[in-house]
């Protein structure tokens, strides 16, 4: 049996599925296809940034899904077998969806412009953060969010890596008393607001 999982935000990087795009026409198709659901130039900042505009919540939603679309349509006719589940991680969920079948490349792009759109709103950019947590367990890091107001663990990985988001002066908090308590990397992840936390709320309602 065959997976697919997709990556969330936090993956993306300037001219991600590029050379896919120049060498496979299936790939070009899907980032056209996205331009026009867009309505914008995505794929020229998917190919050529500047990175500031493809960190933007909104923007860098409907640019990892088509780019990881894109990959996938190239791979697709390629695999030994057909895919017997596909997964991803937040906004991977709606590539997952769009690669079984279950969404349009048009409509997932628009819904997930719109939920970039409404999570930087309830969370202006420069006021969260997310940080990886490595080598520490995640009661640890549990523990130390329960005592830091303002800071959450957002994503628990793997056993020896968790997520925290929160408002940043909070997080960064919480990062320092985290390396003081053993962890062994603290990574700040490449995101404009801090997802999955309850500073999300206003956007789950939206």
């Amino acid at each position: 049996m065959l997976a697919v999982v997709f990556p969330g935000q936090g993956a993306q990087e300037v001219g991600m599925s590029a050379d896919f795009a120049d060498r496979f026409p299936e790939a070009q198709a899907v980032l056209n296809a996205a331009d026009d659901a867009f309505e914008g130039p995505l794929s020229s900042w998917i190919r050529e940034g500047p990175e500031e505009r493809l960190r933007q919540t909104e923007v860098t939603q409907p640019a990892v899904l088509a780019a990881s679309l894109a990959i996938y349509r190239v791979l697709e006719s390629r695999l030994p077998v057909t895919p017997a589940f596909f997964a991803g991680h937040s906004l991977g969920e709606y590539t997952a969806l769009v690669a079984a079948g279950g969404l349009s490349v048009e409509d997932a792009v628009r819904l997930v412009r719109r939920r970039g759109a409404l999570m930087q709103e309830a969370v202006p950019e420069g006021e969260g953060a997310m940080v990886a947590v490595l080598g520490l367990a995640a009661e640890e890091v549990d523990r130390v969010c329960d005592e830091t107001p303002g800071a959450y663990p957002a994503n628990y990985n793997a056993a020896s890596q968790t997520i925290v988001a929160g408002e940043r002066k909070a997080v960064e908090g919480a990062a320092e008393r985290l390396r003081q308590a053993g962890a062994r990397r603290i990574i700040p992840l490449e995101v404009s607001a801090p997802f999955h936390c309850p500073l999300m709320a206003p956007a789950r309602d939206k």
